[in-house]
């Protein structure tokens, strides 16, 4: 399932064949000329809104902490997630406090409660372990919040910054729930993943961070060099594009 960061780049990815999609926070934010975590609730929600209705396929919107702290504002985020043509949506433990970056993990299982109720049946509500991104590698621990999680209804689990297969695998048999993997380099394939019972990838801002690392390679050439060889690579693109906005 992977990560557009703005209409074109969904409707290009679903006419390439993907069955489903998901925003990207930190994509999302570099169109906006910000780091991740600087977009307001609104603007994430107006943003999945508008990828939602340029494509026919789910679109699941990644809702970072979903704006709150307290169960009751994260309820409130999901409530209008659901009224925007979303599929689904995701809630992360990360409390955004370089303190204590984590929320306790009654909290965050109370928190994940809340977004279920107010997800319904409307939305497919993922659950998200933050550790690994956020210097806490602890394997058990995450193990047991993301059971915590499944307890409190989620219908998909995500621990991001997982890399090895055999603790992949240990996450998997731990849960009865889907799991979803964050894509890393030099991390399981695609085919290792879903040998190991995973059932939903995804690249994070990987997609729109190459695709401003080829404006910058163009833009060296064409600074440094005078030179246009980057042209060679957009008919490509071009013409997929054409054929995904004309479909």
């Amino acid at each position: 399932m992977p990560n557009p960061w703005d209409a074109g780049s969904a409707k290009l990815l679903a006419s390439l064949g993907f069955l489903a999609l998901a925003t990207t926070s930190s994509g999302h934010a570099a169109t906006l000329g910000r780091g991740d975590g600087a977009v307001t609730r609104d603007e994430a929600l107006a943003h999945a809104a508008d990828l939602a209705a340029a494509v026919s396929v789910p679109v699941s919107a990644d809702l970072e902490n979903c704006y709150a702290d307290d169960p009751a504002g994260v309820a409130e985020t999901v409530r209008l997630a659901a009224g925007t043509g979303l599929a689904g949506c995701s809630i992360e433990d990360f409390s955004g406090d370089p303190g204590n970056p984590i929320y306790d993990k009654g909290l965050a299982a109370e928190r994940v409660a809340a977004a279920v109720e107010a997800a319904g049946a409307d939305l497919v509500l993922t659950a998200r372990a933050e550790n690994y991104l956020h210097g806490r590698p602890d394997l058990a621990e995450t193990i047991e919040r993301l059971q915590a999680y499944q307890q409190a209804g989620a219908g998909v689990l995500y621990a991001p910054g997982l890399t090895s297969i055999e603790d992949i695998r240990q996450v998997v048999s731990s849960l009865d729930k889907p799991v979803n993997v964050l894509a890393f380099a030099g991390g399981p394939t695609v085919p290792e993943l879903a040998a190991a019972g995973v059932s939903r990838v995804s690249v994070g801002g990987a997609f729109a961070f190459a695709a401003l690392g080829a404006v910058v390679e163009a833009a060296r050439e064409l600074q440094d060099e005078g030179t246009y060889g980057y042209l060679s690579r957009t008919r490509e693109g071009g013409i997929a594009f054409r054929a995904a906005v004309s479909s």
